[in-house]
This record gives C-alpha cells, sequence and structure tokens, in this order.
C-alpha cells in the first residue's frame, strides 16, 4: 500500500511540475517549439514501428542535434521562465497583499499624475492570454514597477511614449509595443489611436487595457472588446489591486486551466 502511495505522490509531482513550467510558456516562442517537437517524436514513433530505418535514423539525428540546439537560440525564453521559477512563479498563484497594495498605489499615482497634466498612455495588464508577440520586437524592460518610471516612459519626449506599456503582474515587461487596431466600423469617431488599440488587443486577448486620454484628461479601460470611459478614481484602484493580488486568477477552476493548456498545442500561432 505504501509503494502505491509513493507512486500516486510521485506522478501528482511531475505532473504538477511540468503542468507550471507549460504554463510559465505561455506567450514565447518556446511553446511552438515544443509543437514541433511532439511532431518530430510523433514521426519518430511512427517510423520505428513501420521499421523504416533510414527515416529513423534522420530523426534521431534530428532530435539528437535539436538539443544542442535549442538552449542557443530560445535562451531569451529558458532565462525568463528561470527568473519567473527564481521569483516563485513556479508555484505561487498570487502575491502578498501589502505588495499588490503597494504595485496598485505606484500604478495607479502613474496613471492619476499623466490624467491631471494631460499626458497620453497605454498601459496593457497580461493575464493568461502571453503577449509575447507584441512585446518580442519592442524595448525589453524587465524593471520593477514604479510610479516614477512609468511617467518617464510616456513623457512626450521620451521616444517610447507613443507604445504601449505591458505589465506582467510584479515587473514590467516592455515598453514602445505596437497594437493591433480595431477597425470595426461602428466604432465611434470620439476613439483616438490609443482607444483603437487598446479595443483591438481587448479583442484578441484578455488584457485588460488602460487608457489615458491627453485630450480629455480621463482614464478608459478596454477589456473584451468593451471600453468603459472615465473611470473613477476607486474604480482604478480597485481595479489595480485586484490584478496584482491575483484573486480573479485563483477563482478560476481546474476544468478552464485544463482547457486552455489544451488550446496550446492545437490553436494557430498568432501572426506578428
Amino acid at each position: 500500500m505504501w509503494d502505491n502511495i509513493r507512486t500516486f505522490f510521485d506522478i501528482f509531482i511531475v505532473s504538477l511540475i511540468l503542468y507550471r513550467i507549460l504554463v510559465l510558456m505561455v506567450g514565447t516562442r518556446a511553446i511552438q517549439l515544443l509543437k514541433g517537437v511532439l511532431v518530430l517524436l510523433l514521426f519518430s514513433l511512427l517510423a520505428s514501428v513501420l521499421q523504416l530505418r533510414l527515416l529513423t535514423w534522420l530523426l534521431g539525428r534530428g532530435l539528437w542535434a535539436l538539443s544542442f540546439a535549442v538552449p542557443i537560440v530560445f535562451q531569451p525564453e529558458l532565462r525568463k521562465m528561470l527568473e519567473e521559477m527564481g521569483r516563485g512563479h513556479l508555484w505561487r498563484h498570487r502575491i502578498p497583499l501589502d505588495e499588490a497594495e503597494n504595485l496598485s498605489r505606484q500604478v495607479a499615482g502613474a496613471l492619476n499624475y499623466m490624467k491631471v497634466h494631460r499626458i497620453g498612455a497605454l498601459v496593457v495588464l497580461q493575464q493568461e492570454t502571453g503577449l509575447g508577440d507584441y512585446w518580442r520586437t519592442a524595448v525589453h524592460l524587465s524593471a520593477e514597477i514604479s510610479q516614477e518610471l512609468i511617467i518617464s516612459i510616456f513623457w512626450k519626449d521620451n521616444p517610447l511614449h507613443d507604445g504601449a506599456l505591458i505589465l506582467d503582474r510584479e515587473r514590467m515587461t516592455a515598453a514602445g509595443c505596437y497594437l493591433p487596431l480595431a477597425d470595426a466600423p461602428e466604432i465611434s469617431r470620439w476613439y483616438g489611436t490609443r482607444h483603437r488599440a487598446a479595443l483591438g488587443l481587448s479583442e484578441v486577448s484578455d488584457a485588460l487595457i488602460l487608457v489615458v486620454s491627453e485630450e480629455r484628461g480621463e482614464v478608459s479601460l478596454a477589456y473584451k472588446g468593451h471600453l468603459s470611459k472615465n473611470l473613477k478614481d476607486a474604480q482604478m484602484e480597485k481595479l489595480l489591486f485586484h490584478y496584482f493580488s491575483g484573486r480573479e486568477t485563483v477563482r478560476r477552476t481546474w476544468r478552464v486551466r485544463l482547457h486552455r493548456l489544451m488550446q496550446l498545442f492545437w490553436e494557430s500561432p498568432a501572426q506578428p
């Protein structure tokens, strides 16, 4: 009986580790590489069963060479995964509440400052959908979130102020990111380029996109193809606290997580 229990825990721990590693790979080129490796393994197994010796030899040599090429070609993605694991993201679903409160205060303070001083801004809060296709060609930051840094990025003389800033929970991932524009004919001319970009990204991801209008001095939220205009300070602070504390993420069921994980291997890669 003890052997059965030990075997169960062994399988459970290995499965959990593999699951968390796959989650960390979301939004990177590594997930596409994993699909290719699985296809090669499938063909190799099929060739071995059918006793196709030449094809088996070629695929075996290809997989052997791939094991040396992967750490070199995908060094940025592997480093990011190891950094996330080092910060405790392999197991932890949410950050401490006091740290979440501090992060939300930093972002809210920056948004309020830019709203008062009519500084246009586009801040993306990444959630479950990976946004690697949008920040990969931008300026990588991997910096701690701070009010001063956010304001300086969108200062009108900064070369990055026209693009979007992407936050991934505790870090500022990249700045100067160009997002897809919403081109639906029913969109009002009231919307500028930043609002169209926010709506465009919200249509293809579950990200929360905050837009500061320099013309009207207000903050709007784009989510799931909808735009909420003129957010109040209390609404914005509550939204940011929920995002950084990870409460909504924790409430997601394992069924939804499993469905999303399966989609990683079957959906076609997003076009840049």
